[in-house]
């Protein structure tokens, strides 16, 4: 018994894939509580771009174009992520929190939002007595622009404080626990949600919505509690004047790369996600799979992009330059979108499945190669909230636009080649789709490009880290 212990703690560290994220500055207990915000964020999101998506245009028969546009606002307070990272950085206080009341008041916005929503969406769906016609869309639009404000201001304060209280070696693995519980996050609150909602009324919506904004506070209080130290700021020092935004802005972009590095990230989000609303309706519609069939795709696009985060995590503690592995992940993309283009023709559904995975791992490569290098830009004087807010801004505002481009350009190009308007020869119903792929190939072609001057030259005498573990080390927000 006693041997069977002594292996069990021995494995323990070197199976367990989050025990060397613990660091002196940061116990594996309080790593774990801070990371329920993420909890909270991957709840919203879930809400946000599934199921309320499904309970607007089914249950409550709302257009599609107005369900689209409240969709859409989260995404636009994205871009101000890198300002809220700044203002943390810089926050002045009697007792010196700087990410703490960022998180608290992130998490009120979204509990706030949540608390409005469901009677907001009641009222947009046509249950209105009294008030102007457009009260539905008025105040659906402040409920989803509250809750996109507290989902950015929470989820970049509190990546911003995991990645002050870690050390150097131990971030990337702090950030990869995060993310890790941000997908716990959507895939525990999409069952959960899923369920209560199955035989749907209005009040039952409305309490299962509220019923999040009150996790969504409970989760986030829990989760900072005790997790910034009280540094009392003299008076001379609250009254010092705050660094300009747009100071630091030009101080992270002194160095020359965080603006290609920006570049890069928004090109290769854009080449990457573009097909997220198109692999689906393509082997539905094209390769005639059934329902099930198709969504079995996001199964097999998750175990590639985690196919690929394993294997970032074994070149990164080789020593790989981030930058030469964002080029291997776009390299392998360009293979998985012709694959994904000759699978129509050929009529392989072997070869779409394999495509699929690919561009996950693709995906996911390149992800995690920017994230390392993001997590590098620093201004003088300033923290990590800036820096992590501008990739995050970047990543989420690009993701968005993807999907918009990729639905819209696809619509476009088939409409045209249906109706016969691009001649006799151009009128495959598959048109639309692969006009979309050939375009992600051509982004990744640009972002490879614009990656060319961010890879470091390394001397040949250099020799790599030694360290072979294979660790699971960053992943996107």
């Amino acid at each position: 018994m006693i041997i069977r212990q002594k292996h069990i703690k021995g494995l323990s560290a070197a199976w367990l894939p989050f025990m060397d994220a613990a660091s002196e500055g940061l116990p594996l207990g309080q790593l774990l509580r801070l990371s329920l915000f993420q909890v909270s964020v991957g709840m919203a999101t879930v809400l946000l771009l599934g199921t309320l998506n499904r309970v607007m245009i089914v249950e409550l028969s709302v257009p599609a174009m107005v369900v689209a546009a409240m969709i859409a606002i989260p995404v636009l307070v994205a871009p101000f992520r890198a300002l809220l990272g700044h203002r943390s950085d810089t926050h002045r206080s009697a007792i010196g929190w700087k990410r703490i009341p960022y998180l608290w008041f992130g998490s009120l916005w979204q509990m706030g939002g949540l608390a409005i929503m469901p009677f907001a969406l009641i009222v947009l769906g046509g249950d209105q007595t009294l008030g102007p016609a457009w009260a539905g869309e008025v105040l659906a639009a402040l409920a989803f622009l509250m809750t996109g404000i507290g989902l950015h201001m929470t989820q970049t304060a509190g990546l911003a404080l995991a990645s002050d209280r870690a050390t150097d070696e131990t971030r990337p693995r702090v950030v990869a626990l995060l993310y890790v519980m941000f997908l716990v996050g959507m895939g525990v609150s999409a069952v959960v949600v899923g369920w209560l909602l199955r035989d749907f009324d209005d009040l039952l919506l409305v309490r299962v919505v509220q019923g999040c904004g009150l996790a969504t506070l409970v989760l986030n209080m829990i989760a900072l509690w005790k997790q910034e130290k009280v540094a009392p700021m003299t008076k001379a020092e609250r009254a010092e004047p705050r660094p300009a935004f747009r100071d630091a802005w030009a101080d992270l972009m002194a160095g020359g790369t965080a603006g290609r590095l920006l570049a890069v990230v928004v090109i290769g989000t854009l080449a990457f996600t573009m097909q997220d609303v198109l692999l689906e309706p393509y082997g539905g519609e094209i390769l005639g799979l059934s329902v099930s069939m198709t969504t079995l795709l996001t199964a097999v696009y998750a175990m590639g992009a985690l196919a690929g985060f394993l294997v970032a995590g074994r070149w990164l503690a080789r020593g790989l330059d981030p930058m030469r592995m964002a080029a291997r992940g776009l390299l392998v993309g360009i293979a998985a979108f012709s694959a994904i283009i000759f699978a129509a023709p050929l009529h392989s559904i072997p070869l779409f499945y394999a495509g699929a995975g690919a561009i996950g791992f693709g995906a996911g490569l390149f992800a995690v190669s920017t994230l390392t290098a993001a997590m590098t830009l620093k201004t003088r004087g300033a923290g990590s909230g800036i820096a992590l807010g501008a990739w995050g801004a970047a990543q989420a505002t690009a993701a968005g636009l993807s999907i918009f481009f990729g639905g819209t350009i696809r619509d476009i190009v088939s409409h045209l080649a249906t109706s016969g308007k691009l001649g006799s020869v151009l009128t495959d119903a598959s048109l639309g789709y692969t006009f979309v792929y050939h375009l992600e190939i051509g982004l990744i072609f640009v972002t490879l490009i614009a990656l060319g001057p961010l890879v470091r030259v390394t001397p040949l005498t250099e020799t790599p880290k030694t360290d072979d573990r294979l660790r699971i080390v960053e992943f996107p927000t």
